[in-house]
This record gives C-alpha cells, sequence and structure tokens, in this order.
C-alpha cells in the first residue's frame, strides 16, 4: 500500500494542499474523534496511534476502549473514503509522528485517470480489511469463551 500511495502522493497531479494533507503530531495528539463527519482516510508516515472507542455499559455508564494500536504504513478511516460518515473510534497519537489525511473523492477522481494505481490500491486494502476482520473475528470468539466461563454456561451446554 504504501508504495503505491507514495507513487500517487508524489504524482503532480495529485495536489498536496487540495487532495491531500501532511499532519505533524505529538503524543495525545487526536487526529480523529469517534462521531465527527469524515470524508478522508489516513496513512501513517511515522509514529504510533492508539485506536479507542466508546463502550456503554449497564446503568448509562461508559468505558474508553482501546481497540488497536497503529504504526508507520497503517491506514485508518477507511470507511469514510467513498461517502461521508461519523467516525466510528477515536485515534489519539501516543508518540510523535506524521500521517498523510487524502481526501476520499480527490482519490477516486485519480483513480478514474490512473485505474492501475487504483486497483493495486484496493487489492492491498482489501487484504488489509480482510485481516482486520479476521483479528475481530478472534477477539469476539475469545470474549464469548470468556463470557461462557464467566457465567458457567459452558458447563451448561
Amino acid at each position: 500500500m504504501n508504495q503505491t500511495l507514495k507513487e500517487i502522493l508524489a504524482d503532480p497531479e495529485f495536489k498536496e494542499g487540495e487532495a491531500w494533507f501532511r499532519h505533524a503530531f505529538k503524543a495525545q495528539d487526536v487526529l480523529v474523534k469517534e462521531g465527527d463527519i469524515g470524508n478522508t482516510l489516513f496513512v501513517i508516515e511515522k509514529g504510533n496511534l492508539r485506536v479507542t472507542g466508546q463502550v456503554g455499559l449497564e446503568q448509562k455508564k461508559q468505558l474508553q476502549a482501546g481497540f488497536c494500536d497503529l504504526k508507520e504504513g497503517d491506514i485508518f478511516g477507511e470507511s469514510c473514503l467513498h461517502e461521508i460518515h461519523r467516525r466510528t473510534a477515536t485515534v489519539t497519537a501516543i508518540s510523535e509522528g506524521c500521517a498523510w489525511e487524502i481526501v476520499g473523492d480527490k482519490l477516486n477522481a485519480y483513480f478514474e485517470k490512473h485505474p492501475d494505481l487504483g486497483y493495486l490500491f484496493y487489492k492491498k486494502l482489501f487484504v488489509i480489511l480482510t485481516e482486520r476482520m479476521k483479528s475481530a473475528n478472534h477477539r469476539i470468539e475469545n470474549l464469548l469463551a470468556w463470557g461462557l466461563r464467566a457465567h458457567d454456561i459452558e458447563r451448561h451446554l
């Protein structure tokens, strides 16, 4: 993904400040806030970020749960790539670094002119999303098993 994106970002046709932006960040900076409206994708150029989200508990209590940590080359915000959506998580820097913010409709217009790069980009994005889905399924299985044990339900199955 990174090599394809570097090629796109280096193309004078895909202008910095219009189609994409470089954001420097320091530890504790919030790059994306859950619930905000977005239409961009982010790629971490360098640094580390943490993805968290609100989890509702009983009696209207909220917990800020950590979903994962991200590092150089990782992407986030892809759910806002094709349409304007609410952000589904908060992304906070845990170190100093830099990220590229890519405007979804500008990227899609670029891919209309350069379908070969679009193919490579979406092929890699598909692999990334498939890996995330596998990881999420594994977490769900572990949580389900923990819940069954915690409530002594497995003994009754």
